[in-house]
């Protein structure tokens, strides 16, 4: 059974006429009435009635005409579906995000809403290297990474710069500053997470510190946000570096958070090197609306 005989067997029906149901299908009658026969075999009921001038529905061609039409109309949905797939319009998209990206993310889903309001966004906020595992293997679509530069198997498609920022002690000279050198910090003891906990966020401030000039001299090891930042305030000076949209998170007492000259780290989206997928095309859009 095809869908094109189902159609000439509404077409029929609704015209009357073998001739008539040509015309409106723009083919010759020959090839409808061939079909509707085919039809009928593969049913094994008779649909039309040819004795007159007019074909007549049998009793089992007005049974099986409702059913019939709800056939070729669930295949027109599933058309439009299909498009809307393709176009990226409706689907799913599974997403690995990174910690911190604060307003940026809320911005991301907004965009994504507004432009596609039938897409189904899932986040995973799974460690990097079990978000970029899963894109590898097709679990995830994307993933947003920082500071990464290479991706065996994937690319990494850069999409915004992240903006840094040091919390200090609010009573510190520096503080009284609208922005803050990492020069102006050598002296003072910096609290970094263990290198082992975050290889390349470690590496990057140590690395923007040596290329300033100076060997940070390491202080307490960073513990949790929570605590590190109400050490910071209350005990002797020390600082640490945080992305700015976590800083603009935190409303912290004796703490105040300045931009960093440099360096300003790189956020990616990681995918799958062949082209991508309607929903992820339609994320990239929305991640430039969001860096611009």
């Amino acid at each position: 059974m095809e869908i094109r005989q189902l159609r000439y067997f509404v077409a029929v029906t609704e015209e009357g006429t073998f001739a008539a149901a040509a015309d409106r299908l723009h083919i010759v009658p020959a090839a409808v009435s061939q079909q509707i026969a085919r039809l009928e075999r593969e049913l094994s009921v008779r649909l039309f009635d040819r004795s007159t001038r007019h074909v007549a529905l049998t009793a089992a061609g007005e049974l099986l005409l409702p059913e019939v039409r709800a056939a070729l109309a669930a295949g027109d949905r599933i058309g439009r579906i299909a498009a809307d797939i393709a176009a990226g319009t409706v689907g799913i998209l599974r997403l690995g995000t990174s910690q911190g990206m604060g307003e940026r993310l809320h911005r991301l889903l907004d965009h994504l809403a507004a432009a596609t309001p039938a897409l189904d966004v899932r986040l995973d906020a799974a460690p990097l290297a079990e978000r970029l595992d899963a894109v590898r293997h097709g679990v995830l679509d994307a993933a947003f990474t920082r500071i990464l530069d290479h991706a065996p198997g994937l690319e990494l498609l850069p999409v915004w710069t992240d903006p840094l920022t040091v919390a200090l002690p609010a009573t510190h000279p520096l503080a009284a500053n609208s922005v803050v050198r990492l020069q102006d910090l050598a002296d003072m003891p910096l609290r970094l997470v263990p290198r082992e906990d975050n290889p390349l966020f470690y590496d990057l401030i140590v690395n923007a510190c040596r290329d300033a000039g100076f060997d940070p001299v390491l202080g307490t090891t960073f513990t949790d946000l929570q605590n590190t930042l109400a050490t910071i305030g209350s005990s002797s000076p020390s600082w640490t570096v945080l992305y700015q949209a976590t800083a603009d998170l935190l409303p912290v007492r004796r703490v105040a958070f300045r931009p960093l000259t440099a360096p300003e780290p790189v956020t990616s989206l990681a995918v799958r090197p062949n082209p991508p997928i309607p929903a992820v095309r339609a994320l990239l859009d929305a991640c430039s609306r969001v860096a611009t």
